[in-house]
């Protein structure tokens, strides 16, 4: 593990934008079954590449989701094509103009989505020009990018936002400041059992509804078997989780948590970045209007920090490190070390 903090990055920052690369984008699909779109650089030569998978539940292509929109990936993608690199982000099965092929709530798996990241990475790898691919994920997507890079080979992997817990620990987490009737509390943490033992329940009372429904329940119990940290550790590849101080959603520890699964994974804390990656301030009211406001920009330093791991490892790939490096080196720019 290691930490490094975003000044240097920072200080590159006007340089990247002065030099911006032109770029375009065109909508793309699998089978005519799932849909996303693809930003690459203009020109002929061969350019790094990520995928880019969003969060839980009904998170389009852009980060957006029906209460509103943010932009959030949408974004990061146009910001990371100024930059030079190739970016496709998709919509989930289900999702946007994916919905034709969602499944029965009862049939879908967390592997379903894993299934889908693979195919998209071997999409990516099949595009002419494309030299690496990354995989990054936002939020829930940050474990499906570390599932799928255990199965299909990648160049690097990139966390946003990302839990460091198991999801029933979130949910414990969560559900303990809403205040609930005790006997709910108490039917919650029963079922919340029972399904990391992975057996479903039919009574479920209404106010829980919402969340263990009996058709999202096997949904759960193949997420819930997961633990983000240990799921990194299978992985071998140079990776970078990206934590914002001002994250209502993930807490320090779970950024600590991942970047302590192994060597060669790099922690950078960018201050006062939210969970939808952008400028929060103090009060969770301002934070929240976030979520639904696509004009306000990214986190400054976001980007850099994204593109510099990229450039790096492609540094990397051109002048092998010597024999007595640690791998714990991998990703990110040396910078001074947060405390």
């Amino acid at each position: 593990m290691r930490k490094i903090a975003l000044a240097l990055l920072l200080l590159l920052a006007s340089a990247v934008t002065a030099n911006a690369t032109s770029w375009s984008e065109r909508e793309v699909n699998l089978e005519g079954e799932l849909f996303g779109t693809l930003a690459i650089p203009d020109g002929e030569e061969p350019v790094d590449a990520a995928l880019i998978l969003a969060g839980s539940g009904p998170t389009d292509r852009d980060g957006n989701f029906p209460s509103g929109r943010n932009n959030a990936l949408k974004i990061l993608a146009h910001e990371l094509a100024e930059r030079g690199i190739a970016t496709l982000r998709i919509d989930k099965r289900g999702v946007g103009d994916s919905i034709g092929a969602a499944p029965e709530e009862e049939e879908l798996r967390a592997e379903t989505y894993v299934d889908d990241a693979v195919r998209w990475l071997e999409f990516l790898e099949g595009e002419a020009r494309i030299r690496r691919v990354v995989a990054i994920g936002h939020s829930e997507g940050a474990l499906l990018a570390t599932i799928a890079a255990k199965r299909h080979e990648v160049s690097g992997l990139v966390l946003l936002a990302a839990s460091g817990r198991p999801a029933p620990t979130l949910i414990r987490e969560q559900l303990a400041g809403q205040d609930l009737p005790p006997g709910i509390a108490a039917r919650s943490e029963e079922i919340l059992q029972s399904l990391e033992r992975g057996k479903t329940v039919a009574d479920v009372p209404p106010q829980l509804d919402t969340l263990y429904r009996p058709s999202v329940q096997p949904y759960l119990i193949s997420w819930f078997k997961y633990d983000p940290a240990a799921e990194l550790a299978k992985t071998n590849v140079p990776a970078l989780v990206i934590q914002g101080t001002r994250d209502l959603q993930q807490r320090p520890v779970d950024g600590e948590k991942l970047s302590a699964a192994r060597e060669g994974v790099t922690l950078v804390t960018i201050e006062t970045m939210n969970h939808v990656l952008k400028v929060a301030p103090e009060d969770r009211a301002g934070n929240m209007a976030l979520y639904t406001d696509p004009r306000a920009p990214l986190a400054p330093g976001l980007a850099d920090a994204l593109a510099d791991f990229i450039a790096k490892m492609t540094r990397e790939e051109k002048t092998p490190a010597p024999q007595t490096s640690s791998p714990s080196e991998a990703g990110g720019t040396p910078a001074p070390v947060s405390k």
